[in-house]
């Protein structure tokens, strides 16, 4: 059994942030319906899709990655009949999540106020780039306007250089992971309220919260940080430092770390009066940084990581991708899941993340070719007949 077995979800989103809200309901076991445009469905059905690297059977990385456990139905929803068929499945669900720019559900005639008035139940999400309130309500969005607008990439980067996006579009993602705890924080109202209600989320909402105790520090302070490369603006060593075969991280976040850390290395200068503890070390950051750059450099990151676990101090190796996905950790914790092609194959990606003890099944099902759960849903949910799909068809509306 999976945890939210019984909860069905009209996904009507497209490209990162709302599939990716979609994808973890669905690994969690929400009945996920992919509602997509007849003809060429959503965007990223197309995105990769004839790269020979990067996709498989005409499906590219995006759309096999973020539609698996997904059913998929085609529906004109500008059309009136599709309309009225789609208002025939909200009757039935109980999350409609969208992911379109701010405005368009209410042209659509999608919002909340449209459908809670079919459904008083239900519960709406929308992940825009701004919010559907406040002055930039209108404007465009993508990931990295996000990350922009956040404040996150003035304090990325090295020292002196430009600032940088994260590798990891963490402003789609962090809105998509925004939006999974809403929907879950509305379908528990519900238990107390009877009714549903409209989740309004922000990618730049988001990016702002992941600031966290760095605002709080500038209002204290009312200083503007820099970027400080991986190092850290209270502790130290707290940094990347390059050893004979790659790099690691040390993290000494408090004053027994770097007592113990003292006995581990040759480094008698630094084992000072001054560097017992943080403000001496802070002070001193740059010679501490250095001599311990110019230590690690003499083995290897084996070596070095063997010791440091053994006495416990914090620490880790810098991975690429295919060393990440390959950890024995990673591994072990069941986060590299093969899924298959409806057409044939299959290709390894991220698990979920969630672990549970009792409701746990992890299990993931292709994504949907488009339209496949269309004779499922429209004959099985809605009792529409063979006859009545045919002519839906013709019409351009499914």
């Amino acid at each position: 059994m999976k945890a939210l077995q019984g909860i069905r979800i009209l996904d009507l989103t497209h490209m990162l942030s709302g599939p990716y809200a979609g994808m973890m309901l669905a690994d969690l076991g929400a009945e996920t319906i992919k509602v997509e445009p007849p003809g060429k469905g959503e965007g990223t059905r197309r995105l990769l899709e004839n790269d020979p690297q990067n996709s498989l059977n005409g499906f590219g990385a995006y759309f096999m990655t973020l539609n698996r456990n997904k059913k998929s139905v085609t529906l004109d929803l500008k059309s009136e009949t599709g309309l009225a068929i789609f208002y025939d499945l909200v009757k039935t669900a109980d999350v409609v999540l969208s992911n379109f720019s701010a405005g368009v559900t209410e042209r659509l005639k999608i919002d909340y106020a449209h459908l809670a008035a079919i459904n008083p139940r239900i519960i709406t999400c929308t992940i825009t780039g701004f919010g559907e309130t406040g002055p930039a309500k209108n404007y465009t969005a993508f990931d990295m306007v996000a990350q922009a607008m956040g404040g996150g990439m003035s304090i990325t980067g090295q020292p002196g250089g430009p600032p940088t996006r994260s590798g990891i579009p963490i402003g789609d993602l962090a809105g998509g992971l925004t939006a999974v705890i809403g929907i879950l924080a509305a379908l528990q109202a519900r238990q107390q309220t009877g009714r549903g209600q409209h989740v309004d989320i922000s990618m730049l909402d988001a990016q702002i919260s992941l600031l966290n105790y760095m605002a709080t520090m500038h209002f204290l302070s009312g200083i503007v940080p820099d970027k400080l490369g991986n190092g850290h603006f209270v502790h130290v060593p707290y940094d990347t430092f390059a050893c004979a075969d790659g790099y690691i991280i040390i993290a000494i976040i408090a004053d027994n770390f770097w007592e113990v850390l003292m006995t581990l290395l040759p480094a008698n200068d630094l084992d000072t009066e001054e560097h017992k503890y943080q403000p001496g070390r802070l002070r001193n950051k740059a010679l501490i940084n250095g001599r311990l750059n110019e230590i690690l450099s003499t083995n290897t990151q084996a070596y070095w990581l063997e010791k440091l676990r053994a006495a416990r101090v914090p620490c880790a190796p810098v991975h690429n991708l295919r060393q990440a996905l390959n950890d024995e950790q990673v591994l072990a914790r069941n986060m590299i899941v093969e899924v298959a092609h409806p057409l044939g194959g299959s290709v390894c990606m991220p698990g979920n993340p969630i672990k549970l003890s009792d409701t746990h099944e992890d299990t993931f099902s292709p994504p949907p070719i488009l339209g496949q759960h269309n004779d499922e849903i429209y004959r099985g949910l809605l009792g529409l007949t063979e006859a009545q799909l045919a002519e839906l068809k013709s019409a351009g509306v499914i």
